[in-house]
């Protein structure tokens, strides 16, 4: 099964938003994008003398910001824990007095640490916070975040089943248990959601149907008159519910149109979306066998999808 695509957008297996662009920038995706593993545990913050081998230099000490922190293995006994099982304790009280809701754009500074201490990820790398739309990364996070006010600066255990899982299948996402640090610097608050169809459901009589089980349904009229390819790249604005009404991704929400090939996307949008021009609104309901399937984990949505998608420009 093919994902929809690249490392910007909610339907993304990764952690926390395609660094500063965020999740969702080109297109509905995986549900939580990749962070890529430092490859090496922290060196220790000093080598004895006894143990270095004649005329080795020492190891250079570690940077304090990327240092484990001594219960990063688990949450210590005054730590909060939710009914999901996420554990959380705040190291530094904020001074904000709202919180973010999970439609919204976060700013935040944050590092990762496997259970055994070994960082993973982190923003201060990099020295630039990052910003990313909160419904886009692992579970953990978008539960997390939520607690904290501007300011704080809060600690997560995260069991794998709300983050990457105990065996990830994704290359190179790190396993099991996951510990935070995250800042919450800034947040901006999401336009309101299009409102859920009537049809959202199931597909209205007059809806079409392809030999694959895909049903669509055209909203508006394009005003184009040529259709993309398979190979062809788009730019759309689109907005995601699955079959009980949820909205699970929008770039509407997020004000920012999509791009993405559509041979880099799940088998319902790379169908559909061949059938429209330039201009056109249509109103797809996609079966699980041409979307992620019924149980998909990870973050992603199970079972029948439905879009509303607006091709904005075919872009070659």
């Amino acid at each position: 099964m093919n994902d929809l695509v690249g490392r910007r957008s909610i339907l993304q297996i990764g952690l926390v938003a395609a660094t500063a662009a965020g999740v969702g920038c080109d297109a509905p995706q995986d549900a939580t994008v990749t962070a890529e593993p430092s490859g090496s545990a922290a060196p220790p913050a000093t080598t004895s003398a006894a143990s270095a081998p004649a005329g080795a230099k020492s190891a250079p000490p570690v940077d304090p910001k990327f240092a484990a922190p001594a219960d990063v293995a688990e949450a210590p006994a005054d730590a909060t824990k939710t009914a999901s099982g996420l554990a959380y304790k705040n190291i530094t009280k904020g001074s904000g007095t709202e919180h973010p809701a999970a439609a919204d754009t976060v700013k935040v500074h944050y590092t990762g640490w496997t259970k055994d201490g070994k960082m993973f990820d982190s923003s201060l790398k990099g020295g630039e916070p990052i910003e990313f739309p909160l419904n886009g990364v692992i579970p953990g996070w978008t539960e997390g975040v939520q607690l904290m006010v501007v300011g704080d600066k809060t600690r997560f255990w995260i069991p794998g089943n709300l983050a990457y899982g105990d065996t990830p299948r994704r290359p190179g996402a790190p396993a099991g248990q996951l510990t935070f640090d995250v800042e919450l610097i800034d947040i901006k608050k999401a336009p309101p959601p299009p409102p859920v169809p009537e049809d959202v459901a199931a597909p209205p009589k007059d809806a079409k149907k392809t030999k694959s089980g895909l049903y669509y349904k055209v909203q508006t009229k394009g005003t184009g008159t040529k259709k993309p390819t398979e190979k062809s790249r788009v730019e759309v604005h689109y907005t995601g519910w699955t079959k009980d009404g949820k909205m699970f991704d929008s770039s509407v929400v997020r004000g920012k149109p999509a791009r993405f090939g559509l041979n880099g996307v799940i088998k319902g949008w790379t169908e559909g979306v061949q059938l429209m021009v330039e201009g056109e609104k249509t109103r797809f309901w996609i079966p699980a066998d041409l979307a992620y399937g019924e149980n998909p984990g990870g973050g992603r949505p199970g079972g029948q999808l439905t879009f509303d998608i607006e091709l904005l420009k075919i872009l070659d």
